[in-house]
């Protein structure tokens, strides 16, 4: 009998591995600062059901809803000082997911760039891509564990390091935009664009570190609207949704 190809896409899928980005504002809802549990959970849905499919899932989520270290620098605060703090921060969303996630019978690791053992693993590649291997669903927080490096250059990171398949980066719109939808009419969206097109365009998809990253390893982002539900169950089906970079 032929073995199963274990780097070929589940049945009904296109991709194996993902790298969900999720920021940390996706988790406020409405209230405009701190975490929504409501939220949370619909978000955890989601990824529980994309996982029922047998897609290996890492998250790499963001602390923007909690403290945003680039916004303390412009204030006056150091930036090494402000970027560890909003690194905190991301750990502490990863986890409320990883709460929501459990609860819903989701076997769930969360892994830490800084060292925190009473709460999270410390991130070493090896170990997170044997939780996925094994049907954990692993969360990636503290970005990359170092200053001046944003929660997107953090996920291309890693992205490369598990061998994911694709990049599914979350928004609140419904994929990139020639300008800002909500305060621009003459936005008109972009199905499908180059990395190196997204950088000299100046398109605001993810930081150019992190674009620049994806482009050198051949690695294609998905840009989603996260609010839409079922929307990363039709992604990894294979549906047209949002824009795609590649």
């Amino acid at each position: 009998m032929a073995e199963l190809d274990s780097s070929a896409p589940p049945p009904g899928t296109i991709y194996r591995r993902i790298l969900l980005k999720l920021s940390g504002e996706a988790l406020m809802g409405n209230s405009g600062y701190g975490i929504d549990p409501a939220v949370v959970h619909a978000i955890a849905e989601e990824v529980r059901d994309v996982r029922a499919f047998g897609v290996e899932v890492a998250i790499v989520i963001g602390g923007g809803n909690i403290f945003r270290g680039v916004a303390a620098s412009a204030r006056g605060m150091d930036r090494s000082s402000a970027d560890y703090m909003g690194m905190l921060a991301t750990v502490i969303n990863g986890m409320a997911l990883q709460d929501a996630l459990e609860k819903l019978g989701v076997f769930t690791r969360l892994m830490s760039a800084i060292e925190m053992r009473e709460v999270a693993e410390p991130y070493i590649r090896r170990r997170a891509v044997r939780h996925l291997e094994k049907g954990r669903l692993v969360i990636l927080a503290a970005g990359t564990g170092n200053p001046y490096f944003t929660t997107d250059t953090a996920a291309a990171l890693r992205a490369m390091e598990i061998k994911a398949d694709a990049i599914l980066k979350a928004t609140q719109v419904d994929g990139i935009y020639t300008a800002d939808p909500h305060t621009d009419a003459t936005a008109i969206k972009i199905d499908s664009i180059s990395h190196i097109d997204v950088l000299t365009r100046g398109l605001k998809v993810m930081d150019a570190t992190a674009i620049s990253l994806c482009m050198d390893n051949h690695m294609p982002i998905r840009v989603f609207d996260l609010r839409q539900r079922g929307n990363i169950v039709r992604i990894v089906r294979g549906e047209k949704i949002g824009s795609a970079v590649g």
